[in-house]
């Protein structure tokens, strides 16, 4: 009867509805088991010095990336911002916050044109923090995986990794809780699983874990009484005008631990003896960490990123 077949019509229209509406409501995830499993196969050690291009903001800087460069002798660009989400660097129309200030330097690239070039066998990126609002508000994963595409488009063989970083010390989660924790509920969780479930076959996107390298530093440093001076975590952080702690910023003794976890991480080896002394981007002579605690360092670099497969680091 005509007025069956409007219900039946009607059923069908409504179940592709709800069909529809669970597909964009809930992206699609990789479980923790199938991300484990992308990590399995090891990224192959580079044979000799790499060209890097950072996209982020200003918990990259341009003093990090400077110091990798002197460690590794390495060619590299930048495209930095303000707190900037992917989303913002992605999109035309959003204005770059502190985008004149952050990029008027020498190594400054726009972003697009620079993968689009094919030059750069590696692009290091980076989500604003907080990681929850990237999430919830920005489409951190979304916006991830059109980054990841835009370089893989430009070079097929462009290695891509996440730099997990960190949030103010005084979080009321507690910093060292979310060290260990974001990068399960977050890092890798939700923007790792999201962004590499898009394809039929996930590709890797190796994560820097600068933020779990902190944690386990600051563990053995507060340890004991401390090394060459630093006693605890606000050592490795900025100090504002008034002399108050920067929450958020790094000192050079935080850039350079950072940078030794880039270094480790796209180099595959041991920072067991880099040297201390470096300069910042603007060429002066950085605050360098005593011949101790540049040791504790590297040590610690080596100890975590060695033991993690999403890094890419082949495992013993």
């Amino acid at each position: 009867m005509p007025e069956t077949r409007f219900v039946l019509a009607g059923l069908a229209a409504l179940a592709c509805g709800v069909a529809a509406w669970a597909y964009f409501a809930f992206p699609k995830t990789l479980s923790p088991e199938e991300l484990a499993a992308v990590y399995q196969t090891p990224l192959p050690p580079p044979d000799g010095p790499l060209s890097v291009f950072h996209l982020g903001h200003s918990l990259v800087g341009r003093d990090m990336p400077a110091m990798l460069a002197q460690m590794a002798g390495h060619r590299h660009a930048s495209q930095l911002g303000w707190g900037t989400p992917l989303k913002t660097h992605w999109e035309p129309d959003e204005p770059i916050q502190g985008f004149d200030v952050e990029n008027a330097h020498d190594h400054y690239r726009d972003a697009k044109e620079a993968l689009d070039s094919g030059e750069f066998d590696v692009f290091v990126l980076t989500e604003m923090v907080e990681i929850e609002a990237a999430i919830e508000y920005f489409d951190a994963p979304v916006y991830l995986e059109k980054w990841v595409s835009q370089a893989r488009k430009g070079n097929p063989e462009i290695r891509v990794f996440l730099y997990e970083s960190w949030h103010d010390l005084d979080d009321p989660q507690g910093w060292l809780t979310r060290l260990d924790t974001d990068p399960a509920r977050y890092w890798e969780g939700v923007l790792l699983a999201r962004a590499m479930a898009v394809g039929r076959e996930p590709q890797p996107i190796h994560v820097i874990p600068a933020g779990r390298v902190m944690a386990e530093l600051v563990r053995r440093i507060e340890a004991g009484p401390g090394v060459d001076d630093v006693t605890s975590r606000e050592d490795l952080f900025a100090r504002m005008e008034d002399g108050s702690i920067d929450p958020i910023h790094i000192n050079d003794l935080g850039a350079y631990l950072v940078a030794l976890t880039h270094y480790a991480v796209l180099y595959q080896r041991s920072p067991l003896g880099l040297p201390a002394q470096l300069d910042r981007a603007d060429g002066t002579p950085a605050d360098a960490p005593g011949a101790e605690l540049a040791k504790l360092m590297q040590q610690t670099v080596w100890d975590v990123v060695s033991g993690l497969p999403i890094t890419g680091i082949p495992q013993e």
